[in-house]
């Protein structure tokens, strides 16, 4: 206790309460599980990121010679990606996260529903930017050059729908009390917003070319 307790208890213990109050317990508990499942929440989607970019990058440069993504768009996305981060790292705590058991010291940071979670959005990921990359062209009617930015927007939109799927690491409803986080849902109002300036008005700077709203 921080008010009744003695010195030499406050010395020899791990967590002091201020206040003498337990509620107050409850509340640091909750805190702590918020900020571990936002650092979670972080990790799987960074990781997803990441990992389709690689692939994308590495297929290209086999198969064609170059690389779809340039470093400016790796740069421009990656300021997308930390807004991303920002808005998936300040989710309040909820009365969900206590009902769950305590975790322990030695279990992974990155959990088995982490690793289902980052498969199954890197798969379905890389299989449609692939699609774009061997079959763009003829499905679209377009140059290469178009295609390539094709690439770019598909790539960017699947990381906005990545950062909807990252809020719950274990439900399925992945919506649910998005509308109580008002910056998550900015983030993404100005994630969209930057993508369609990049693609329509800053085509030199991003080495992009124009596309129409249907593609």
């Amino acid at each position: 206790m921080g008010i009744q307790g003695t010195e030499v208890a406050k010395k020899c213990s791990d967590i002091i309460i201020l206040d003498d109050n337990f509620v107050s317990v409850a509340t640091v508990l909750k805190w702590g599980r918020c900020v571990y499942n936002n650092i979670q929440k972080f990790i799987q989607f960074q990781l997803t990121v990441n990992v389709v970019a690689l692939v994308i990058n590495f297929v290209a440069a086999i198969s064609a010679g170059k690389v779809n993504l340039t470093e400016v768009q790796l740069c421009v996305n990656l300021v997308m990606e930390t807004l991303g981060a920002l808005a998936l790292t300040i989710e309040q705590p909820t009365k969900e996260l206590m009902e769950g058991p305590p975790v322990g010291r030695t279990k992974p940071l990155i959990t088995n529903i982490m690793w289902r979670n980052l498969q199954a959005q890197a798969l379905y990921q890389i299989a449609a930017l692939l699609t774009l990359q061997f079959e763009g062209e003829s499905i679209f009617g377009v140059n290469e050059k178009v295609k390539d930015t094709l690439i770019f927007n598909t790539f960017v939109l699947c990381q906005v729908l990545n950062e909807f799927n990252a809020r719950k690491l274990e439900k399925r409803n992945v919506f649910k009390g998005i509308h109580k986080n008002k910056l998550f849902l900015g983030i993404i109002t100005i994630t969209i917003i930057l993508q369609v300036v990049m693609v329509k008005f800053l085509k030199k700077f991003a080495d992009t070319e124009m596309l129409n709203w249907g593609q």
